[in-house]
Formats: structure tokens, sequence, C-alpha cells
């Protein structure tokens, strides 16, 4: 990078793609999770974090060692940011000159968009990035640049068309068709420009050329703007000239318009993205089934979303036909290629369509905390994402039809191609295409690219037999190439004579979806017994990637002979390798390895085996929670260690970082403990990963888990555990806004401990209530319970802190008793410190600044709302961050800085739904209205009040009901004094009811409007 007159080396591949992502966002907050997940790709090592913090601080240090350089880099919060105007990275001074160039065009002044584009393309000194390692934002930039400067490239030939130019039209699109030759829009302006020069011959040339690529590519005939331009030649080439007139093809109508409307519409185009999985690069056959889909899209395209459903027995290769059809299809849909297994084959670990949809936007761009959490809400931001795309999708593995329907697009800008192992049909999609075995030739052809042409050539008869023994079945014949493949010195005739003898292995192959058993036993049965089982006990694993060590737990073996197992079983793909510590199986294989345990094993043996890996599971999980949780989750999960200390030794030292690698497969794990009647580890697992959920803000896994709790220890029994189930899941409750099942969970768990002899978590329980009443909008009650619950002190024991003074000191907050409440926070600060508890900490110096936000202390109120966020940011506690966030912006409003306050409160929104806490949000809609109107964005502000309005009916939260009406009262003073009475009234009885400090200015703004009303009267 140059900077003024010297130029920086910006030191390893990784550090410049650090810079990278910095340059490529100038003056936007990149997070350290950002940068790990572009450097790694979702497979960073543990020391992921430090690596970007010390490549960033390497590039901070660089810059800063130049004067021009200073605060070029700057640290904000968990990430950093370029702090350089854009229009010094030439990628946006490109923008800026193409954009002013596509708007001299539209003001027909030709000669300035001439020069503005060529001054943007001269800014190409070669490719984006170039050294530069490339993850997933970065891979999507350079092909999202790549694209707009091909668009500017077209859009320049144009304006040359238009300026009789002709010659430097074509040398610059011959330069286009040669390096993308099967992109239309530059050969429809070829054409054009050889037309317009007087080249006919040439001109139809090239239309043979696109022609002739595009059948052989894609099996499909050129666009109607191509053929449309032929005709208009050979009809224009037909005709006789009269009177020496030239006849121009295309001049301002259609022809023409290709590269102009395409330059147009690029504001709206969206950055490529492409998350299929790695083509099959030997992908052989099934060209009939492919031309006739790429047909079929072409014929209902325009009308309907192209949906293709395809079916078919275990093993036929629907998936690989799909991903390979996907990238056939994929410079017709260039926006998005998205990819997503439904894991349809079987009940348990079956993607729903909700977490579907969460995780197909995510793959579009769309941030975590965009996404919403109702799923109706959900199913709309999907449709209106695609609307926006040219977009081709695959479903993978689907169950049924009322699994794929919400996933579908509404407009016809999309094809979806879906695979399952039945056959689906529904009115919207149309019936399935069943995936037939394949052809003779295409079976040798398959065989050839897994062994070598010399091999299959030599011997053509025994390499039809074997294929013929594996049934024509892809798979099947895949597995019978691989053992050909690792084995040099046998001939195709040694392995056809063993198929040979095995005849009736064979023959099951064979028969329809049994044949996958009989490709996978040919495998399975040269392992040696205790690989075998190994094997088999893979089947019982809860989840879809394990470890080595969980492995050992599992089978009872040690951590080395359950890697040597593992190792042989990679070599026989058999298991699939992910890094160099997971492992995962195909879903065919892991039923194949389900079976053969259940006909192999004792129900004993396998019971046994569980019981190991929940143990050794429980036992890492509480080691973490031990560290969230210090005192207090011992005293209510009481597990005896298994004896598996090797293998708990061989994770290394657990982290909340491994909780969050885990935590998909760990709530599998709860799910899996109740299916299979290990109830107590079902609910203390539950229990044990409750805190880190909770502080990560992962309120879903807690109802989920919790609610398998209740059922497993309702079936054991155990009163205390049904107690301790309901309190935690209403936790969850209340900050997703289900106040009413917060409550019912509360006063169940109240009920249920009565007649326990434990006194510290009845206690508990009471003192929760009061959270919820407080939540619920019955302040005096809450501060009454709570009060009554800090007489009782004692019962609390160590944890008395922690448990009564949070949510004591918010209620009489919000009750307007600031000293009290500040007193209260302060308490639970000297608790936190004292406990050396770093989340308690973080959590006291919110409270304690809101409090003195609210008593006017604004400066002081930042200091000490930022020391939070630092000390989150170091932790990785994320807990009430958006409610520290809005308090933030109301700060910043305070001293002017409305800019600032208008970003912290829509942060806080996006935390808010990225965290499913609704009313947090209603909370940031709120006060983001008061900024807006602060900002003398009447209108704006009124539509935010408007939706707070909404949510906070929905959810059935007074306060910020109240709120909201004020909001609304402010907005319609000048317009409407009438209606902004009314709304102040509505809110005045809200506030009096609840007895809030906003009571006293809602009178004093309805006395005013009282005022007025006289004073203008008649």
């Amino acid at each position: 990078m140059q900077l003024s007159t010297r130029t920086l080396r910006l030191g390893t591949p990784k550090q410049q793609a650090v810079f990278a992502m910095l340059t490529v966002q100038p003056g936007r907050l990149v997070t350290v999770d950002d940068l790990v997940d572009e450097l790694w790709d979702g497979r960073p090592p543990r020391s992921a974090v430090a690596n970007v913090r010390t490549y960033a601080a390497n590039l901070r240090r660089t810059f800063e060692a130049h004067p021009a350089g200073q605060g070029a880099i700057v640290r904000q919060h968990n990430g950093y940011r370029l702090a350089v105007d854009p229009e010094r990275v030439d990628l946006f001074r490109f923008e800026l000159e193409r954009n002013a160039g596509r708007e001299a065009v539209t003001g027909g002044h030709l000669d300035r968009a001439r020069g503005l584009l060529e001054r943007a393309l001269a800014r190409w000194r070669g490719p984006m990035l170039a050294g530069v390692p490339l993850g997933p934002v970065l891979t999507s930039r350079t092909v999202a640049f790549e694209e707009e400067r091909l668009l500017t490239v077209e859009l320049l030939a144009d304006v040359h068309l238009r300026s009789g130019r002709d010659d430097l039209a074509i040398s610059l699109l011959r330069e286009v068709v040669v390096r993308h030759p099967l992109r239309e829009p530059a050969y429809v302006l070829l054409m054009r420009a050889l037309y317009e020069r007087g080249d006919n011959a040439e001109a139809l040339a090239a239309y043979d050329e696109i022609r002739a690529t595009l059948t052989t590519e894609l099996g499909v005939g050129p666009g109607g703007n191509l053929e449309e331009l032929r005709r208009s030649i050979v009809t224009a080439m037909s005709r006789p000239a009269s009177g020496g007139a030239v006849v121009r093809v295309g001049g301002t109508g259609r022809a023409r318009s290709v590269a102009g409307g395409a330059a147009s519409a690029q504001a709206a185009r969206v950055s490529p993205v492409d998350h299929l999985p790695r083509a099959v690069t030997d992908f052989v056959g099934r060209g009939d089934v492919v031309l006739r889909l790429l047909a079929e899209t072409r014929r209902v395209e325009e009308r309907v979303p192209a949906v293709h459903i395809i079916d078919g027995m275990a093993g036929s290769g629907k998936t690989a036909l799909a991903v390979h059809l996907a990238r056939r299809l994929f410079d017709r849909y260039p926006d998005a290629a998205l990819f997503i297994d439904l894991c349809g084959h079987g009940d348990k670990n079956r993607i729903e369509p909700a977490a579907a949809l969460f995780t197909l936007l995510r793959q579009l761009g769309v941030p975590a905390d965009r996404v919403p959490v109702e799923f109706d809400d959900r199913v709309e931001l999907w449709r209106q994402e695609l609307a926006r795309r040219r977009a081709v999708v695959v479903l993978d593995n689907a169950a049924s039809s009322e699994q794929i329907m919400p996933l579908l697009p509404a407009e016809p800008t999309s094809v979806v191609v879906v695979t399952s192992r039945r056959r689906l049909s529904h009115p919207d999609a149309g019936p399935s295409r069943t995936l037939p075995v394949m052809s003779p030739q295409e079976s040798v052809d398959l065989l050839r690219v897994s062994v070598g042409r010399d091999r299959v050539e030599a011997e053509p008869l025994a390499a039809a037999e074997v294929v013929r023994r594996c049934g024509y079945l892809p798979l099947a014949i895949r597995l019978a190439g691989a053992r050909l493949a690792h084995r040099r010195g046998w001939r195709l005739a040694d392995l056809a004579g063993q198929m040979a003898g095995n005849a009736p292995v064979l023959h099951h192959l064979a028969q329809e979806e049994s044949t996958v058993t009989g490709a996978f036993a040919a495998s399975y049965e040269p392992l040696t017994s205790s690989t075998k089982r190994v094997f088999r006990f893979l089947g019982l694993y809860p989840g879809s990637r394990f470890s080595a060590p969980a492995v050992a737990a599992l089978t009872g073996l040690t951590i080395a002979e359950a890697r040597a197992a593992l190792d042989d079983l990679v070599d026989r793909n058999l298991v699939e390798d992910l890094d160099s510590t997971r492992y995962r199986l195909h879903d065919l294989m892991r039923q194949y390895s389900i079976d053969l345990c259940s006909g192999t094993d004792s129900s004993k043996d396998r019971r046994l085996g569980l019981a190991r890996l929940f143990d050794f599971t429980l036992e890492i999980v509480l080691k973490v929670a031990d560290l969230l949780e210090p005192g207090v989750i011992r005293s209510q999960v009481t597990h005896t260690p298994s004896g598996q200390l090797e293998l708990v030794e061989a994770i290394g030292e657990p982290t909340v970082d491994w909780l969050e690698a885990e935590r998909t497969d760990l709530v599998t794990m709860v799910l899996s403990a109740r299916e299979s009647g290990f109830y107590q580890h079902c609910w203390q697992l539950a229990r044990a990963l409750w805190r880190f959920c909770y502080i990560r803000g992962y309120f879903e896994d807690i109802i989920l888990t919790h609610r398998h709790g209740l059922e497993a220890a309702e079936a054991a029994g155990d009163v205390d555990a049904l107690a301790l189930m309901n309190n935690y899941l209403a936790s969850a409750y209340v900050r997703t806004g289900n106040k009413q099942g917060a409550l019912e969970h509360l006063t169940r768990s109240v009920e249920l401990s009565r007649d326990s002899r434990d006194v510290l978590n009845p206690a508990r329980y009471r003192a929760n209530l009061a959270a919820v009443y407080w939540w619920s909008g019955h302040l005096s009650e809450s501060v009454t319970l709570g009060l009554e619950c800090l007489r009782d002190y004692k019962a609390y024991g160590k944890v008395g802190g922690s448990i009564l003074l949070p949510n004591l000191g918010l209620a009489l907050s919000a009750l307007g008793r600031y000293e009290e409440a500040l007193r209260i926070h302060r308490l639970h600060l000297a608790w936190a410190r004292t406990n050396s508890d770093e989340f308690h900490t973080l959590n006291a110096l919110s409270h304690i600044g809101a409090v003195r936000l609210r008593m006017g202390d604004v400066p002081q109120a930042i200091r000490i709302l930022l020391a939070s966020l630092a000390l989150r940011d170091r932790t990785g506690h994320r807990y009430a961050e958006a409610e520290v966030r809005n308090d933030l912006g109301i700060a910043y409003r305070g001293l002017g800085r409305l800019v600032e306050a208008q970003q912290e409160h829509e942060l806080a929104r996006r935390l808010a739904i990225g965290s499913g806490e609704r009313h947090v949000e209603a909370a940031a809609l709120n006060e983001l209205g008061r900024t807006l109107l602060a900002q003398g964005r009447g209108g704006e502000a009124y539509e935010v009040h408007q939706e707070a309005l909404r949510l906070a009916t929905r959810i059935a939260h007074p306060h910020e009901q109240g709120r909201a009406l004020a909001g609304l009262a402010e907005h319609f003073v000048r317009v409407d004094p009438v209606e902004s009475r009314r709304h102040w009234e509505r809110a005045l009885a809200i506030f009096r009811r609840m007895g809030v400090p906003e009571r006293f200015e809602a009178e004093r703004r309805l006395a005013e409007l009282a005022s007025r009303t006289v004073v203008s009267g008649p």
C-alpha cells in the first residue's frame, strides 16, 4: 500500500488479509470474530483471537511509524476500523467515478462519461487482492468488484458505440468475451459494434460463437436479447437500403439498452456469494438429466421460480447432481449460490425450517442480529432477500414437502434444487424427478476416473463386470474404485473375482435402498474386530461431530486405541476427517452404523457406552461451569468423577470458547440423554450449560434444553430437579418476553420447593420472582418482595449478593428511587469484586452507569458504561450488552452527540433482535425515536415509536408501551394537539399505575396542552 511517498510492507499473508478486510470496509468496525472467520473459515485454531490481535497490532505499529499513517487503524470495541476517507481507497474511487460516469450517460454527456469511465477502469492494475489469502468475505468482495469492472467495461463500450467509435468498442469487448465466453451482454454489444462497422459476417459469427459455447457448456441456447439482435441483423441485411440510408441495429432500442440496463440495474445488485460444496471434479454421466433440468429452468424461469425436486435411492448421486446442476446455472443466477443439508434422513437431527432459514439468510450475508425471531417474519425476510437476487439454492436431504415449502422463493428470480430420499410432491413445487442408476457406459466411465484410464482399458470386460456387480450404483462404484486405487498391485479381474465370490452381498447391492448397505459392508468387513466395534458405536453418538476422546469414552478404549481406529476408518472412507481433532459420519454411514450396532451389540453394552459418554461430557461442561458459577453449580449438580481422567485431560483445559465451538452438539446431547432414558444426565447437563447460554444470549437453547430437562426430571420423579428446571427455564422466558411463561414456571418452582430441606434454592426462586414482577410492570410488588428477600439475606449464603441485589436495584431505579438503587448496585459491585466475579462486576457497573445517567451525571455515566463494555469485550460476556448500548445512546444524546447516540440505539436494537430480547428491542426503539426527534427527523421518529408500541403491546410490556405513547404524543404536539393529548393521557394512565417517574413529565405536558387550548380558545 502507498502511504504518502512511502510503500509499506504489510507483513505475512494473513496479516495482509486482516488489512484487506479493513480496506474493503473503510470506516466500518470489523470485529475480531469477523476476522477469525475470514482467516480460518470456520476452523480457527485455539490461538485465533490472539493471532488476530497480533496481526492488527503489527499493522497499527507499521502505520503509526509514519506521520501520514497516524490513527489510520483504530481499535474500537471488539474490533478494528480503518479510519480513512473511503475516497482514498482505489476501489471506492472506482465506484465514485463509475457512478458519475453512469449519470453522465443518462444525461447525454458522452464525452464526460467516457473520461470518467476510462479513469475508473485505469485504477485496475491487475487482479484484486492478488496474493492475499481470501476467505468468504474477501472472496465475495473480489467477485462483486470484478462484476462491477465488467459492467463498467460494457458501459464504456456502449458509450463508444453511441459516439461512433466502433473500433474502440470492439477492442474492449473482444478482451471481455475471450476471458468471459459466457457473458451474453458483452456479445450483444460486440455484435452491434461489428454490424455498425459493416462487418455483417463477423457479427453473425460472434452470435454463432456464443451459441456454441452456451450449448456446449450449459446445454442452453442464447438469451432473448441475442436472438432478437440476430434476427434484426439478418432482417436488415436482407432489406435493400434506400437513399443511401444506413440501417442501424439497436440504436437506442433494446440491443443498445443491454449494457446500459445492466449498468443502471447494478445499483440494486448485491455482492455475489457462493456457498456450494466443492464440486465433484470427476463428475460423469447424467447428461440427459442435466439437459432436461436446464431446459425446464429456461421454460418457466420468466414466470415462476424454477423448483426441481430430485429423489432417488441412497447412493444414487443426488447431491453430486444437484451441486453440478447448480454450478451450471450459476452464470444465469450469478448473485448467490446457496447450499444447506436439511438432514432429512432421520428425525433426531432434522433441520427445522426456522433453523434452515437462519442458515440461508446468514449465507446471503444477513447479519445474525437482523434475522427475525418470529418464524413468519423470517420467511418474509428470506423471500425479500431472494427477490433482490438471481440465486440458485440447493436444499439437500429434504425430509418432506412441509420442510421445504417455507424455504421456496416467491419471485421468479431464483432456481431451487431439492434432493430427497423420498418422493416429494407439492402443487407449488411440482412432482419430484426420480434419479435412476447409471447406464453401463456411464458406470464404466465413473470407474475409469477412480482407478485410471489405463487400468480400465487394459481390462474392459473385468471393468464391465465390476460395475455390473455394483448394480450401476454410483456410491458402490466409487467404493469399489477406491479399493483398487489404494492397491496398485491388484488387477480389475482380482476385484471382479472377489465381488463374484461374495454374490449374496453384491446381489443385495442391486436391491433399491439396500444397495448402500452392501456397498458399505464391503468396506466394513475387512476391519479388525476392535475397529468394527468403534464404527458400530459411532452411530450411537449424539450430534454431528465427535473427537477422539469422546469416541474413547463411548467405546471404553484408550485415547491411542480410539485414534488408531479412527485413522483406519478415515483411510477406508467410512469416517470423514474434518480437521485434526474432529470427525464426522455421513448420515447414511450413521444409519448403517446404527443398524449394525442394534443387530450386533447388546442393549446393555450400548447403554453402558452412552453412560460413559454422558459422564465424560458432563464432567467437561462442569469444569467450564465452575469458572462461570464458582460455588453455585456444584451446589445444584452433584456429579461423581467417572474415572476417565485421561480422556478429560486429552481435551485440554476446557474454556468458554470450547463450549462455544461444541454448543450445537451439546444441546443435541441433552435431548439425546432424555430420549435414551438418562434422565439425571439430561437435566444436569442442561443446568451446567445454563450460565454459558445466558451470558452469550442463547436463550432459545436454554428453552430447548430445559424443556427436555423438565421432562427428564419429571420422569425421574426428582422434585428438586423439577424446581431447578422450572426456575432456569423462566430465566430465558424473561429475556425473550414470555412474561406468562416465566411467571408460571417460577411460581411452580416456589411451590415445588416449599417442603425442601434445601434453603438456598427456594430463596433463589422467590428472588427471581421479584424480577418477573419488575419486568411485568408491577414495580412496587417487585420492591416489596425484593426487600423481604433481603431481610432473609442469610438464607442465601455466599451467593446472596448475586441473587438479590441486581433485581432489587433495577426495580428501585424504575420507580425513580435513584439513591436507594445506587446503594444497592454499589453493594452488588462490592460483592462481585470480593468474590472476583467478572460477570457480576460488569453487570453491576452497567447498572450503576444507568442510575448515574438518570440522576443527571452524564459524563460519569458514560465512563462507567464504557468500562462495563470494555470488561465484556475482554471476557466475552455479551449478557445485557444491548441495554448498556441503549443507555450509552441516551447519554450521548444528553451531550448533544446525536449521531453517536443514534448509532448506539441502532446497535442495541440489532443485539436485542439477535438474542431474542424483545423488551430490550422495544426500549431501543423508543430511545431511537427520541434521538431522531432531537435531530429534527419527526416523521422517522413517529414510525419508530409506532413500531415500539406494536412490539411492546405484543409482549405486554407496559413501561415501553407508555414510553412509546409518550413519543407519539410528542410527534402530535404541533400537528394535532387533540391527538397529542389523547396519547399523553394513555401514557399517563400506564405511568401512574406503575408508579414510575415518567408520570410527572406526562402530567406537565398535559397541563401545557390544556393551557394552550385555553389561550387559543374562543
